[in-house]
C-alpha cells in the first residue's frame, strides 16, 4: 500500500480535474476523489474521468463516501468518513478485492475500524485545515502518541494509520516515528504538486 494519498480538491469540475492531472504529472499513485456539494452528473464524469486516469498512470483511485459510484466505474475502493455509511455494506458492494478507509478522530474510532475491519485508516486532523468543513478536535502529535499507546497497551498490532488535517513535509518523520503509516495530503499537493517527490524521499 501507498504511503501518500492525496486527497482531490476544488469547487468545480474543472479544478478538480486539473489539480488531480498536476498531481498524477507530479508521481502521485494514489488518489481520493473528495468533492463535496458536487452535482451528481458531474462527480460522475469526474469519477469515470480520474478512474481512466489512474489506470493510465498505474494510480490507485478511490472514492470519498458513495459506495454504488465506486462499484459502477470500478473504482479501486472508498473511503467512508465516521456518518457514511458502514464498512460491512461497502464489503459487501465491493467485495473483498476492493480497499475500504475509514476515518477515525478517537481511540474508540481506530477501535471500530479496526473491529468493522477497514484497510486503513485516516486517522486526524493533525492541526487546523480549511480544506474540511466541520473539523473534528484536534489531535496534534500528542493525540497521535495517545492513541498509538492505546493500541499497545490493548497488545493490538498498529493497523496501517495515515495522518490527516494540515499535515506538513516535516510533519512526516515525527509521525512515522510515532507509529504511523503514512499520510492523506490535500491542500499543500493541491498548491505545490513538486512536493510529492519530496514527501516520498522522507517516507520511509
Amino acid at each position: 500500500m501507498e504511503k501518500l494519498q492525496y486527497i482531490s480538491q476544488g469547487t468545480t469540475i474543472n479544478e478538480q480535474d486539473f489539480n488531480i492531472r498536476k498531481a498524477l504529472d507530479h508521481g502521485i499513485q494514489w488518489i481520493q476523489i473528495r468533492w463535496k456539494n458536487a452535482l451528481e452528473n458531474e462527480l460522475i464524469r469526474l469519477c469515470e474521468e480520474t478512474k481512466k486516469l489512474c489506470s493510465t498512470y498505474r494510480a490507485v483511485c478511490v472514492i470519498n463516501d458513495h459506495v454504488q459510484l465506486a462499484k459502477e466505474i470500478d473504482a479501486d475502493g472508498v473511503h467512508l468518513g465516521l456518518h457514511d455509511g458502514s464498512v460491512e455494506e461497502a464489503r459487501l458492494a465491493l467485495g473483498d478485492h476492493k480497499l475500504i478507509g475509514g476515518t477515525a478522530n478517537t481511540l474508540s474510532d481506530v477501535l471500530q475500524r479496526i473491529q468493522e475491519p477497514c484497510d486503513y485508516i485516516g486517522l486526524g486532523p493533525l492541526r487546523f485545515t480549511s480544506t474540511k468543513e466541520r473539523l473534528s478536535p484536534i489531535l496534534g502529535f500528542e493525540g497521535y502518541k495517545k492513541i498509538i499507546e492505546g493500541l499497545k497497551e490493548r497488545s493490538m498490532e498498529i493497523p496501517k494509520i495515515f495522518a490527516i488535517g494540515g499535515v506538513g513535509l516535516e510533519d512526516i518523520i515525527p509521525l512515522q516515528k510515532a507509529g504511523l503509516y503514512g499520510a492523506s495530503v490535500s491542500g499543500l499537493i493541491t498548491k505545490q504538486p513538486s512536493i510529492i517527490s519530496e514527501f516520498k524521499k522522507v517516507m520511509i
